[in-house]
């Protein structure tokens, strides 16, 4: 299992990967104005927010709807050949895309930490990190046309539903599953209100990384290979972070991630004082290791021992967090686009480091 777990993690992070570097980039080429990108792109998070609501009453997030969304997702994203170039029918593509991606990655998280130890896991997720890393790297050198960033977007997702078909097949009925009348009937997001507001700022914060970090850099002179392995080292050090990360996790998960908001705020003032100092930005980079690798590992372990509803949790995780604050991020991010913007996600962040001190004092 951890090979076919592995294996998803790859080409899922690869599409992440086309979507998020080079996706932007391709839509800026049709002639779209940042304030479209923003929305446009604002449209899978929102939808990463809005689905997990159809799973607390209404759908289970079990084998029929993971397998569904897989499908869904190959569909939509074939469906970016003709919509690129009108914008009301790219949005609703793009709608669609982020419906099924808000299914299949929760779906695998929870299992992961089921059948997997805290060290594993991170052994296992680092594959996503590589798929990443690599399809950056390739794409910085061949990428010319707005239609080669679709074809590598499909070949991608192809993968990728294959291998979640395969995680489908080779999970045993054993697998622990969450307990319907001790779930959603009871689970809820109040008690744990600061932490969840937290979450929701720290990516609202990555708005103007996540959507906006290629065009930036490139507009200070950066070229586009330069600018993939700045995106490219961040990623090896989120690797070696995923990799040795085990023995952190062990420890109070609270401090870490207060610890890691920190060297995010420190991030966001580097890259808004030094766009073009390759130094100083590559230094910025390796700070993703923190930023998002051990804030990820770090809250999705900790949400899975605060609630029962495991795959529950994770999937409103990935909503509230990655979905309604990328959703307000992106938008955020195509307003302030411009001299001040990683300034304003410095301050977003702070805020979510003064919000996460609430949930530790209560």
């Amino acid at each position: 299992m951890f090979w076919r777990l592995s294996a998803f993690y790859f080409f899922y992070f690869a599409i992440i990967g086309v979507y998020v570097i080079f996706f932007p980039k391709a839509l800026q080429m049709v002639g779209y104005s940042s304030a479209q990108i923003g929305i446009l792109l604002s449209a899978a998070p929102l939808m990463r927010f809005i689905m997990p609501f159809f799973f607390l009453k209404h759908v289970e997030l079990d084998r029929k709807s993971y397998t569904l969304s897989l499908l869904i997702l190959s569909i939509s994203v074939t469906l970016f050949y003709p919509a690129l170039n009108s914008f009301e029918a790219l949005l609703i593509v793009n709608l669609l895309f982020g419906a099924s991606i808000s299914i299949s990655l929760p779906y695998v998280e929870a299992r992961a930490l089921d059948v997997l130890n805290r060290s594993t896991y991170g052994k296992s997720r680092l594959f996503g990190s590589i798929g990443f890393m690599l399809i950056a790297l390739w794409l910085g050198k061949v990428l010319d046309t707005p239609i080669d960033a679709i074809n590598y977007l499909l070949g991608t997702t192809l993968f990728t539903t294959l291998s979640g078909l395969a995680i489908v097949y080779g999970i045993k009925q054993s697998v622990p599953k969450e307990k319907k009348e001790e779930g959603k009937a009871n689970f809820s997001i109040i008690g744990y209100w600061p932490l969840w507001l937290s979450f929701f700022l720290m990516q609202v914060s990555f708005g103007g990384f996540y959507n906006f970090f290629t065009i930036y850099e490139t507009s200070h002179g950066i070229s586009l290979e330069i600018t993939s392995w700045l995106w490219s080292f961040g990623v090896i050090c989120e690797i070696i972070m995923l990799y040795f990360q085990g023995p952190l996790l062990n420890k109070n998960l609270f401090t870490i991630i207060q610890v890691t908001i920190v060297l995010t705020i420190l991030r966001w003032l580097l890259l808004w004082l030094f766009p073009d100092d390759l130094t100083i930005t590559f230094a910025a980079q390796s700070l993703h290791a923190f930023g998002f690798a051990l804030y990820h590992t770090a809250s999705i372990t900790l949400l899975h021992t605060l609630y029962h509803q495991k795959a529950l949790a994770q999937q409103f995780f990935l909503g509230i967090s990655y979905g309604l604050g990328g959703f307000i991020g992106a938008i955020i991010a195509g307003q302030a686009y411009g001299e001040y913007l990683f300034l304003v996600e410095a301050l977003i962040a702070t805020t979510a480091f003064l919000v996460l001190k609430i949930q530790k004092e209560r």
